[in-house]
């Protein structure tokens, strides 16, 4: 393993100097991407001072919608990696991240008891018809901002959604998700209540998170799901067991969610690192010192190859996801203008079928050590979401409806 000073550190030296250049990957369908990226599928001599215009060039899109191809998960700002950042810098962060040709964020109310959505309505109310805002709902949250539990009943997801387009001063939500499946309340009730808003004008597109086959399929057959959000990045392949190949069937995007692997994939967090209090991080199998340092193989892996394109590990995993799928859209989250631009830059990173099949070939000689999740996190998943764990066969854990 390579030590604490191998480690990528001049991160922010990548947005000042690099000049990318790869060779295209060609898919099987560009239906996916936007008229104007079939015709700039080959460029890849874009710098950062050209993101805002390349983000128009580049689309990528969610049911009726079209965003920026590496959209910004905007939970780290308030809950999950330790204290929340002042409100100020986060809207400063969001404000920055749309001048930069951002256009996609990702909230949930659940994202600090309702803060992130707050963050976010504050940095983007002044631009709101620029941007797409998706958040979610699923949650039973008390008046003291404490999850108490799963709630997708009709009323709460009305509730949910009324306070949700109030903290993000909006009338509207442009992507509405579940943001996990409610093993008390059948799929059908919650795609007809999200079929109900959308009819009233409050959302414009339905999306469901950390499910599997059986029951995007249900909840597809009430109200078409434009986007399905799961856990993928080269250390997490799940939805390659199922999901991939149904939202592909189906015209469903994949978002991904943590795919810079809580920030070890970027190669900046070592097996020394000490998580300050409150990042979930210090509860994770995978973030203990020994399967930190068994698996820094994986992000040596991601630094040869982003020694050809001048590129981080990190946006070497984005541009894996992004050439897997055309349909696939990651969401990183950081606390760091400069990082996030960082991430941004990864859609020109255009990987060679020999960087894939590389990638793929190392990967399958790693072992990767340790669960993604504490138990208690993975239990809330859908059947599906995990692994070689398959719905086909079955509904889920969503109830059937009454007859």
């Amino acid at each position: 393993m390579k030590t604490e000073n191998n480690f990528i550190t001049n991160r922010r030296d990548f947005i000042v100097k690099s000049s990318l250049a790869g060779m295209a990957l060609t898919f099987g369908s560009t239906s996916w991407l936007s008229a104007g990226s079939r015709g700039n599928q080959t460029s890849n001599q874009k710098s950062t001072s050209d993101l805002a215009s390349f983000s128009a060039a580049t689309q990528r899109k969610i049911g009726s919608l079209e965003v920026f191809p590496v959209g910004i998960g905007c939970m780290n700002a308030a809950w999950g990696f330790g204290e929340p950042m002042e409100k100020s810098a986060a809207v400063k962060l969001f404000r920055g991240a749309a001048d930069n040709g951002q256009n996609f964020f990702d909230t949930a109310e659940a994202y600090g008891a309702w803060l992130s959505e707050e963050m976010v309505g504050d940095a983007l109310s002044p631009i709101r018809k620029d941007v797409i805002i998706a958040s979610k709902f699923g949650f039973q949250i008390n008046d003291q901002g404490n999850i108490t539990g799963l709630n997708s009943r009709p009323e709460n997801i009305r509730k949910a959604t009324e306070g949700s387009m109030k903290r993000l001063k909006t009338d509207y939500i442009d992507l509405l998700y579940q943001h996990r499946v409610d093993p008390t309340v059948p799929i059908e009730d919650v795609a007809g209540t999200v079929q109900d808003l959308i009819n009233e004008g409050k959302v414009r597109e339905f999306g469901l998170s950390g499910v599997g086959e059986a029951t995007i399929r249900r909840a597809h057959a009430v109200q078409p799901v434009s986007a399905v959000q799961n856990e993928y990045s080269v250390w997490t392949r799940d939805p390659e067991g199922e999901v991939l190949a149904v939202c592909e069937e189906l015209g469903i995007s994949l978002v991904s969610w943590s795919p810079l692997g809580k920030g070890y994939l970027t190669g900046t967090v070592s097996p020394d690192t000490i998580f300050a209090n409150g990042d979930r991080r210090s509860t994770m199998p995978r973030f203990t010192k020994e399967a930190m340092q068994a698996n820094w193989e994986l992000v040596e892996l991601l630094q040869k190859i982003g020694e050809k394109y001048n590129s981080t590990p990190g946006q070497v995993n984005l541009a894996w996801l992004l050439a897997k799928k055309p349909f696939i859209i990651p969401i990183p989250g950081t606390t760091n203008l400069e990082h996030l631009k960082e991430n941004m830059q990864a859609s020109n990173v255009q990987l060679t079928l020999g960087d894939l099949q590389e990638i793929d070939l190392g990967l399958s000689k790693i072992q990767i050590v340790g669960k993604r999740a504490a138990e208690d996190v993975l239990k809330l998943l859908d059947i599906g979401n995990q692994g070689d764990v398959k719905s086909k066969g079955t509904h889920g854990i969503s109830p059937l409806p009454k007859s």
